[in-house]
């Protein structure tokens, strides 16, 4: 029986991985830690988790506890991922796994150093939606693929105490939201992008609430993303044009909160939905499989990085981030 921790009374913790485990006989949400001692109390009693500690220190240290879901802000990912698997804890860690590509790397290291499992927590790459996509791709259905487009639009509405519009703490459309459609971009053609060019609209605090990328992956095969946190309403798109035909998904992010696949293939189409349980589902049975019997994972180790130091080409092209 594993038993989890959780850094952070975070807000997406009981879709992700509370209430996930609690479909599974082989693990347990043990504990949640907070700096706020009333706020992790009164999140251990609401979500009926056996031990709240005050501090992160704590948690890591209590040795009951094999596998940590770390959720707290980009900014304290590198620390307190570093600090769980130096402690022997596997790490499920929110994404974006870190700050930069830096970070990713000594992350993925401390990681090898520990003998532990370290992924990055992009559950929709685990779905039978996204498989569908990567079985077309490799059946050559599509033929030779020649061109992406994928756009992810979430409403944050601006704040300037809200994270998700604070880059000292990870925040911004491409780091928050952009993260997404770049790694579905990149695990489908399994390579990793030239970034030709990026732009970004900014909030008043000068932090991107829009980023448009250009970019280019082997082959001459070109790709758009658009990332948005103030364009409602939430929606979601990945579409692949190959010589053969194209593929449109819309929602390959949560699927299972409603999807739609659109083929075409010469002179037929089709339009339908795969009945299946939710991402974080099938991403804690990976996680756990990795952790009981060395399956490796498509979202740790050198796709992290790589996904890390596409977003630092983002930025730096985009004007935000000094080469």
């Amino acid at each position: 029986m594993h038993k989890i921790g959780i850094l952070g009374a975070a807000g997406i913790a009981p879709r992700s991985i509370i209430q996930p485990a609690r479909r599974r006989d082989d693990c347990v949400i043990h504990a949640v830690a907070s700096r706020r001692r009333a706020a992790v109390e009164a999140y251990a009693r609401l979500h009926g988790i056996t031990k709240g500690y005050s501090s992160y220190d704590e948690l890591l240290s209590d040795p009951d506890i094999t596998i940590i879901y770390n959720a707290l802000p980009p900014a304290a990912h590198a620390e307190w991922s570093i600090k769980a698997l130096k402690a022997g804890k596997h790490v499920l860690c929110e994404k974006p796994l870190a700050m930069t590509a830096d970070e990713a790397e000594l992350m993925v290291e401390a990681a090898e150093t520990a003998g532990r499992v370290l992924a990055e927590a992009f559950h929709d790459r685990y779905h039978p939606v996204f498989l569908h996509l990567l079985a077309r791709k490799a059946s050559r259905a599509l033929g030779e693929i020649r061109a992406l487009r994928a756009e992810f639009h979430v409403d944050i509405p601006f704040d300037p105490h809200n994270i998700r519009h604070d880059p000292a703490q990870g925040g911004g459309a491409m780091m928050d939201l952009g993260c997404y459609p770049l790694h579905w971009l990149r695990s489908f053609m399994g390579q990793e992008p030239e970034i030709l060019s990026a732009h970004a609209e900014l909030t008043p605090l000068n932090v991107d609430q829009r980023m448009e990328v250009s970019m280019g992956f082997a082959g001459g095969v070109e790709a758009q993303l658009v990332a948005d946190i103030a364009s409602p309403p939430f929606r979601g798109l990945l579409r692949v044009e190959g010589e053969k035909g194209a593929i449109e998904v819309d929602n390959p992010c949560l699927p299972h909160k409603g999807h739609s696949i659109r083929e075409w293939f010469g002179d037929s189409y089709r339009e339908f939905t795969l009945a299946a349980g939710t991402t974080y589902d099938y991403q804690l049975a990976a996680f756990v499989d990795a952790v009981n019997n060395g399956t490796s994972l498509p979202t740790g180790g050198q796709d992290a990085i790589g996904n890390m130091k596409a977003l630092d080409a983002i930025y730096i092209a985009s004007g935000l981030r000094a080469s």
